[in-house]
C-alpha cells in the first residue's frame, strides 16, 4: 500500500507529489516544504488541505508559521471544495487504471512520468476532459451542483 501526497499550483497549472509507505504528519511537512521551496520569493502561500489529523499537527502548524504558509482546511465530507482533486482523475485514469506494476518502484516511475506529461500538456484536450469527468464526478457523490445546492430526487 502506498499513499500518493499531491500538490497543485493553480497560478501554474502545475502538479506533482510523492509517493510515500504511510500518512503521517513528517510526509506533510515534507510536501509543505516542497511547496514553499516552489515558491523561494518569501511570498505568503494558501495550501488547501483536506481535514486529515496528520495535517494539523503542532510541528506543521508552527512551520507554517514560520515560513508564510497559510493553512486553508476543507470541511469534513467535501472533496468537492479542494481543487486538486479533479487532477486526481486524470491521474489514476492514466497512469493507474488497469495497470498493474510489478512493485511500487514501477508504479512511482509511471506516475512521475505522467506528472511530467501533464505538467508539459496541461491543456491537451484528454486531460481537460479528463479533469472535468472528475469534477462532475465529486460532484454528484455529494449531489452537489454548481452552485452548491442539494439535487433534489423525484
Amino acid at each position: 500500500m502506498r499513499y500518493f501526497h499531491g500538490c497543485y499550483s493553480a497560478g501554474d497549472d502545475r502538479l506533482w507529489g510523492v509517493n510515500h509507505r504511510k500518512k503521517g504528519a513528517a510526509n506533510t511537512l515534507a510536501a509543505l516544504k516542497s511547496i514553499r521551496a516552489a515558491r523561494p520569493d518569501g511570498a505568503p502561500i494558501y495550501v488547501l488541505l483536506d481535514n486529515l489529523s496528520a495535517h494539523k499537527g503542532a510541528d506543521i502548524r508552527r512551520w507554517a508559521r514560520k515560513h508564510k504558509v497559510e493553512l486553508c482546511f476543507t470541511p469534513t465530507y467535501a472533496s468537492w471544495a479542494n481543487p486538486i482533486e479533479a487532477h486526481f482523475g486524470p491521474l489514476r485514469q492514466f497512469a493507474i487504471a488497469n495497470s498493474h506494476y510489478p512493485n511500487h518502484t514501477v508504479q512511482t516511475r509511471a506516475l512521475h512520468a505522467y506528472l511530467r506529461w501533464r505538467n508539459a500538456n496541461a491543456r491537451h484536450r484528454d486531460v481537460l476532459a479528463a479533469e472535468r469527468r472528475e469534477r462532475a464526478r465529486i460532484r454528484s457523490e455529494k449531489g452537489i451542483r454548481w452552485g452548491g445546492r442539494p439535487v433534489l430526487a423525484a
